[in-house]
């Protein structure tokens, strides 16, 4: 069984920075694309960024040049820095990952951004 831990949310002011950490296990996440998701109140879970096996990443728009993902498969864990935080931000954070029948998620960690 795939489980998915979530950690390093918490509160933060406009242009400061978090990162998160996701550790899996039951499953090598080296074969996988792994994503992280968020979901804000009253808002549908929206991608923020994705890494495919081979290291390629993609974006969100309203992320990009302030988010990075990366992967270390030998500790299974994804990461997700977030630089120059907005309070667009806010929302609670999901790992995902990727197989060809299903995606697994983390039970998400709350990121709230100040002003």
């Amino acid at each position: 069984q795939v489980q998915l831990v979530e950690s390093g949310g918490g509160l933060v002011q406009a242009g400061g920075s978090l990162r998160l950490s996701c550790a899996a296990s039951g499953r090598t996440i080296s074969s996988y694309v792994m994503g992280w998701f968020r979901q804000a109140p009253g808002k549908q879970r929206e991608l923020v960024a994705s890494i495919s096996n081979g290291g390629s990443t993609n974006y969100a728009d309203s992320v990009k040049g302030r988010f990075t993902i990366s992967r270390d498969n030998a500790k299974n864990t994804v990461s997700l820095q977030m630089n120059s935080l907005k309070p667009e931000d806010t929302a609670v954070y999901y790992c995902s990952l990727f197989t060809a029948y299903r995606t697994y998620w983390g039970q998400g960690t709350q990121v709230t951004v100040s002003s």
